[in-house]
């Protein structure tokens, strides 16, 4: 297979401090780039989000859309404000049409505890916290947006659709995800998450997870109600490896994940299909924060790692495993020589003390090889 030397990057700012992360992220890749060697990155800028759609009446605009598809991938920063709002009361979310529109389904949220940084959870096994949570992104529950009625003022309906299609592949980004995190010395188990004790479509949902799991039968697999798992995910965490659930599900527990381990700054994540792939921090626009400096960044640079992980696996490109290795270990490393401490965990560090910890640590390292 070809390794490309040059990436085309969309670039989505969006709204609030995702303005702020992206634009040290960008200097944290473009840093790394030179350091590793290998390959390069050429960043494409796009508007896009509730400041757009307040300037314009688009929130993100078809020719926008175009060129996400072509780009080799999209780095997202945040989008919505809480007080630009579309008519019905919802607010402006374009990732949510790019998941549909790219096919992004597979919703790919790493949840790891890291040494050095308080943790919310007293009991020492926390410390050992590192799952990821596989959210179905393109039907569930989701699959009412914009759909949904209100029916003579009284009542309102949205619908959860749960296709043969649409759980398949998920089942199988999960469980191919466990095959590879086994080698790797993790237990390569997957645990479905759902409610098909009451629901006729997570019945189903559970249904054909059983049928893909037999299909791999190196991978351990299981099952457990959503209530349940939002107890365990507090109880024990520690205990959990990769878990895949439906889109409403799968956007909660993300949430409570982060929560686990300090917080959304410390929460990536990928929205990946067969042919893109696009990389944001799972946190929102903060607009309360925003222009403060106070933003950590760490979320959008531990996602820019899955970006390279990314193109590692899809291109052959091992200048981009190790620019993901060094990155990664970078991060680490800051946090556990407790160089820098963020606001959301009692310090005093900002975007940019942050960024130039970072790109001092792999800098440093790659000066010892």
């Amino acid at each position: 297979m070809a390794q490309p030397s040059r990436f085309e990057i969309a670039v989505l700012p969006g709204d609030g401090i995702g303005v702020e992360v992206t634009a040290a992220a960008l200097d944290v890749l473009d840093a790394l780039a030179a350091v590793v060697g290998g390959f390069r990155f050429a960043w494409r800028h796009y508007p896009g989000g509730a400041r757009a759609y307040r300037d314009t009446g688009v929130a993100l605009s078809d020719e926008t859309m175009k060129a996400l598809e072509n780009a080799d991938a999209i780095l997202f920063g945040a989008m919505g404000l809480p007080d630009i709002r579309y008519a019905d009361g919802t607010e402006i979310a374009p990732q949510l049409d790019i998941r549909v529109n790219l096919d992004l389904y597979a919703g790919v949220r790493p949840i790891r505890a890291f040494a050095g940084l308080p943790c919310p959870l007293s009991d020492p096994r926390a410390a050992g916290i590192d799952f990821v949570l596989i959210r179905e992104q393109t039907e569930g529950l989701f699959y009412a947006r914009g759909r949904g009625q209100v029916i003579a003022g009284q009542e309102a309906h949205d619908t959860m659709r749960i296709t043969r299609k649409g759980s398949e592949r998920v089942f199988d980004f999960a469980l191919r995800l466990a095959e590879r995190r086994k080698e790797r010395g993790r237990s390569g188990r997957v645990t479905c998450v759902d409610k098909s004790n009451v629901f006729t479509s997570m019945a189903f949902f559970r249904r054909i997870f059983d049928e893909q799991a037999r299909r791999f039968p190196a991978v351990a697999a299981d099952h457990c109600y959503i209530d349940a798992m939002a107890l365990n995910l507090v109880h024990q965490p520690w205990s959990y490896d990769v878990i895949v659930t439906e889109n409403m599900f799968g956007d909660i527990l993300s949430d409570l994940g982060a929560g686990l381990v300090g917080g959304m700054g410390m929460a990536p994540s990928g929205d990946i299909g067969d042919r893109h792939a696009l990389f944001q921090p799972a946190h929102g626009s903060a607009p309360d924060i925003a222009g403060t400096g106070k933003a950590n960044p760490t979320a959008m640079f531990l996602s820019a790692v899955m970006m390279l992980e990314w193109f590692a696996e899809r291109h052959g490109q091992t200048a981009c495993r190790d620019a993901a290795d060094a990155l990664g270990r970078a991060i680490e490393r800051t946090f556990q020589q407790g160089r820098v401490k963020p606001f959301e965990f009692g310090g005093s560090s900002g975007t940019a003390a942050i960024t130039r910890a970072v790109m001092d640590a792999f800098r440093v390292n790659a000066r010892k090889r």
